[in-house]
């Protein structure tokens, strides 16, 4: 790989940067005057006037298996359930090779946005079986040129007692067939079985403990502030569960006091809980038929405040869960200024370095994401003066650079 050199960019702080991208595929340099110097003539140069330069996004959490779905799938009540209820009662109509297809669909969509890498729950259930599965694996190696895909077997319910035994071999099975991770939604287990939200929690850290993958659960995806399945994961892991884990929705901890929330939210913290907020999907779904309609998003400043790794991703793709959405970075940090009233730059954050670290890109082991010496090329170029325009502009000419290999903008 040819070495890059960034000429004249905006940074997020608003600061006028050059960036030097080695051959390697890292941040090299970053300053006001790389471009002065005569020892770099042989690299290429790229100018950024005008632009700005942000940490590439990554998508943390997203249903490719469903992706495109809307008008195939209709869900009449609007509600978390009814979605549900649409996809099981349409499951006849899904097959590996239509699954592919909107699933590829989806992740180059969201490459040409501006995402490096997405993490996508596929269903796991004993009526779909591993159809899920294995087209995703199949979308895996597809798109491995311009993405980089994780794949979260999300295990249906009931997973405990005898009633689960299906259930708990057929996660085993995805994890054996190219599962990356553990996934479930253990706040649904009272629904269609005998078992608690801590039961199938320790159900699913047992077989990801087995395994030894992480874990990304669907948690307390609910308006019922009773719902303390957050509260449990984090107990669980603080007992002493070593893997990863995330837990994503958590929408009942917003329905809290604020007591409530700050204890939950410092023993996140304290057990290294990322949390995925997910406001396209959760404030479609939620608090219908309710007044005064709640605002249906996790606690996203009382998990700031602990110190809890916060971010924020856009869940469904146009299906029965989502009739919308556009695969863009930009509409997802959108949502979270106005509906978790963060600041511009706060909510890149999330969608970008928060979101990378809750996939395990970045962190103590690893560079930090963005523009940052050693830390891999991944970022994302716009024509905006700031990032509160480029977050309101959306602009659709967009460079984005994964691992240093840079696609768009060519000159």
């Amino acid at each position: 790989m040819q070495t890059q050199l960034l000429t004249s960019a905006t940074a997020i702080d608003g600061t006028l940067v050059d960036v030097l991208i080695g051959a390697a595929g890292t941040v090299d340099a970053v300053g006001p005057e790389l471009a002065a110097d005569n020892g770099r003539s042989a690299v290429e140069r790229v100018d950024l006037s005008g632009r700005i330069v942000l940490p590439a996004a990554t998508e943390p959490h997203a249903h490719l298996d469903k992706a495109f779905l809307a008008e195939v799938v209709a869900n009449p009540t609007g509600d978390l359930i009814g979605a549900i209820e649409a996809m099981r009662a349409n499951r006849h109509l899904l097959n590996t090779p239509n699954t592919v297809e909107r699933a590829e669909r989806a992740a180059r969509l969201m490459a040409g946005n501006g995402y490096t890498a997405v993490r996508t729950h596929a269903d796991v259930t004993v009526d779909h079986g591993l159809t899920s599965i294995e087209a995703l694996v199949e979308v895996r190696e597809r798109v491995a040129d311009v993405i980089d895909i994780e794949i979260v077997a999300l295990c249906g319910w009931p997973i405990t007692g005898d009633r689960g035994a299906d259930q708990r071999a057929l996660l085993r099975a995805a994890l054996d067939g190219g599962a990356d991770l553990v996934g479930g939604c253990p706040h649904l287990e009272t629904v269609a079985g005998d078992g608690t939200i801590a039961s199938a929690t320790e159900i699913l850290l047992a077989i990801a403990d087995d395994y030894r993958r992480p874990v990304d659960l669907h948690t307390d995806e609910t308006l019922d502030p009773a719902a303390d399945g957050l509260a449990r994961l984090a107990a669980h892991v603080a007992a002493g569960f070593d893997l990863p884990v995330t837990a994503s929705h958590c929408v009942s901890l917003g329905q809290q006091s604020e007591r409530d929330q700050q204890r939950t939210a410092e023993a996140v913290a304290a057990a290294g809980i990322s949390v995925v907020a997910l406001p396209h999907t959760n404030l479609f779904l939620q608090g219908r038929g309710r007044s005064p309609m709640p605002r249906a998003l996790t606690a996203v400043e009382a998990l700031r405040t602990a110190g809890a790794n916060v971010a924020a991703g856009a869940d469904n793709l146009q299906d029965p869960f989502n009739p919308l959405g556009r695969a863009c970075p930009f509409e997802t940090a959108g949502l979270m200024i106005l509906a978790a009233h963060l600041r511009p730059a706060d909510a890149w954050t999330m969608v970008s370095t928060n979101s990378s670290r809750a996939l395990g890109r970045a962190g103590a082991a690893t560079p930090v994401h963005g523009l940052h010496l050693g830390a891999p090329a991944d970022l994302l170029s716009v024509p905006a003066a700031n990032v509160r325009e480029a977050i309101a502009g959306g602009p659709p000419d967009r460079i984005v650079w994964r691992n240093g290999v840079r696609r768009g903008g060519e000159t």
